[in-house]
């Protein structure tokens, strides 16, 4: 795991961009693993719905999200960035959650300002937390980490109900405190996105979240990269497409009660991507070994 942490610390802090697709379980993780991103970013909203079919609101709980890391991190060689909610509550809850974060495998952690229970990022009714209380968190968890290399990631969700200036005027609090990177959540139009890098790009280091269909318009990657953006996440690349692949395949097994002719396209890599091959290969070269002593 410390490999990956330097890894991805390093490419960070040297000013490469990185693009991170959003996983949410091992099949999505395998998937991105193979196709060498920089990192992976384990999705709140996706690890919520596929685990335990709930909405992302402040319901998963740290034992819920913490296995996932595991899981995740221990099963791909690409690094990790984890959402972690606002720390699963107060200043010991954040030292608890980045200690067990950084234990499975994250190899950065994301947390945001929102009071608890906390919402998703791109839905309204979100409230935030004092800023000096947010502040506490991040020196918090900058200290409860062992590896300088485990990334802090500070969100704040303010602008929605709060506008932008309070976003940017939280980003450049929370850089002062020393997080690693910054990210402002749920900017509403192209140009707020390139006010807040105006603002803060030379300052810190900026995260980007890009959701299809949310409250955000999307911007192509080397855009934000021109504007000074070191990281963008891609959180529903995965989940969102699954789940309209695998409600089509349903629909037409319900209609014409077989999957003949299923237009959905089907993963036809999947046993090499789960390690049957080598499954197969360890079975037969104990067949041998039982033949052989049978044989003496």
């Amino acid at each position: 795991m410390s490999e990956k942490r330097q890894r991805l610390a390093r490419a960070v802090r040297s000013g490469e961009f990185i693009i991170a697709p959003g996983v949410y379980d091992m099949i999505s993780a395998r998937l991105a693993d193979r196709l060498g991103f920089q990192a992976l970013y384990m999705t709140g909203y996706g690890t919520v719905a596929s685990h335990l079919g709930l909405p992302d609101a402040g319901l998963a709980t740290y034992t819920d999200m913490v296995g996932r890391v595991r899981q995740i991190a221990s099963g791909t060689e690409t690094p990790l960035i984890a959402d972690a909610d606002t720390g699963y509550g107060g200043l010991l809850n954040v030292a608890h959650t980045v200690r067990g974060y950084e234990e499975a495998g994250a190899c950065g952690i994301q947390m945001e300002d929102q009071v608890s229970p906390k919402k998703c990022g791109h839905t309204l009714g979100r409230e935030v937390i004092p800023v000096d209380e947010m502040v506490l968190k991040i020196q918090v968890a900058l200290e409860a980490r062992r590896s300088p290399d485990t990334l802090i990631v500070a969100r704040t969700d303010a602008r929605t109900h709060l506008g932008l200036d309070e976003a940017i005027r939280r980003g450049a609090a929370y850089a002062g405190a020393g997080a690693d990177l910054i990210f402002v959540e749920s900017p509403e139009s192209h140009d707020e996105i390139r006010t807040i890098a105006a603002a803060l790009a030379k300052k810190t280091r900026l995260f980007m979240n890009v959701v299809q269909a949310g409250r955000t318009p999307e911007m192509p990657a080397d855009e934000l990269k021109e504007l000074g953006f070191a990281v963008a996440i891609y959180p529903g690349a995965a989940h969102k497409v699954a789940a309209a692949a695998i409600d089509s395949s349903y629909r037409y097994l319900k209609e014409k009660r077989t999957l003949i002719d299923n237009p959905t396209p089907v993963f036809a890599d999947m046993h090499t991507m789960m390690g049957f091959p080598d499954v197969w290969d360890f079975d037969a070269r104990w067949a041998r070994a039982k033949t052989d002593e049978a044989a003496e």
